[in-house]
């Protein structure tokens, strides 16, 4: 029996304020199809991850029909959709680094805090053996046993980066979506973080990379869908959309684009 899609958006609209940041959006990522989504800042990026984590809500078709699908289903209790679809976010990383008290978590409490959807461990918290010794694997998987005893607050930028990867993968979820997760990070420690990102995409996990940095676009994405103004200005094969006309009109200058062992760096004419 064929899996139902990971994302499916039937002409999703949404609304902030009095500005339509997504207007008439319809794209279907199946799993197992490593996908890039991509565009400029307002392009609309953030918001289409505020739907799929629930915090916020489209406008409510006349038809009744439903907008938004993930796994085949509209309806999600938000605990169990993260044990199936992992997040990290910049903002993410800003709540368990920032503050007077947050930092000061481990990297196993991090992770650990995952089964919890909380951002730390508190006395009314249970935490079972099991849960700590899948903590310790998901540290192990992408590669940050050693940052188990340190704190957030302690590490560099790419280290809570990768405790916050583990975060996501602790549930063993069946899709993971990155939102500018490079965000803050040197170009070694970039480099290294998408590195690890492949390992996990050969592991079966789906990526779904939301990012405007294409050249973070890693040999494993298959499809490219670029948005532009709130709706989706091209989708298709990655080489056909990033060495196309539509992306330059959307980032505002003619690109040069090659092509190094997989990764495409890109850059504007001159």
């Amino acid at each position: 029996m064929p899996r139902p899609p990971l994302i499916e958006f039937d002409h999703v609209s949404y609304v902030r304020g009095e500005t339509t940041v997504l207007d008439d959006v319809t794209l279907r990522v199946d799993c197992g199809e490593h996908t890039a989504i991509v565009g400029r800042n307002g392009a609309g990026k953030s918001s289409l991850i505020q739907l799929l984590t629930h915090e916020g809500y489209p406008l409510a078709p006349l038809d009744g029909r439903s907008p938004i699908k993930v796994f085949g289903r509209d309806r999600w209790d938000v605990f169990e959709l993260r044990s199936r679809l992992g997040i990290v976010t910049g903002d993410l990383h800003d709540r368990f680094t920032g503050g007077d008290w947050v930092g000061r978590v481990s990297g196993i409490d991090a992770v650990v805090s995952g089964f919890l959807a909380s951002h730390a461990l508190f006395e009314h918290h249970e935490v079972t053996p099991a849960m700590t010794r899948d903590a310790e694997r998901a540290l192990e998987r992408v590669g940050a046993t050693h940052l188990a005893r340190k704190r957030l607050d302690h590490m560099s930028t790419g280290e809570a980066r990768r405790v916050l990867i583990a975060r996501a993968l602790v549930r063993t979820p069946d899709a993971l979506i990155l939102d500018e997760s490079t965000t803050g990070l040197d170009v070694v420690a970039r480099h290294q973080f998408m590195e690890r990102v492949r390992s996990i995409s050969r592991e079966g996990v789906t990526i779904v990379l939301v990012t405007q940095h294409l050249d973070e676009i890693f040999p494993e994405v298959e499809r490219v869908i670029l948005l532009h103004d709130g709706r989706v200005a091209d989708d298709g094969p990655k080489d056909r959309v990033l060495r196309g006309r539509v992306i330059e009109h959307a980032f505002g200058a003619p690109l040069v684009v090659e092509e190094h062992r997989g990764y495409y760096d890109i850059r504007p004419a001159r």
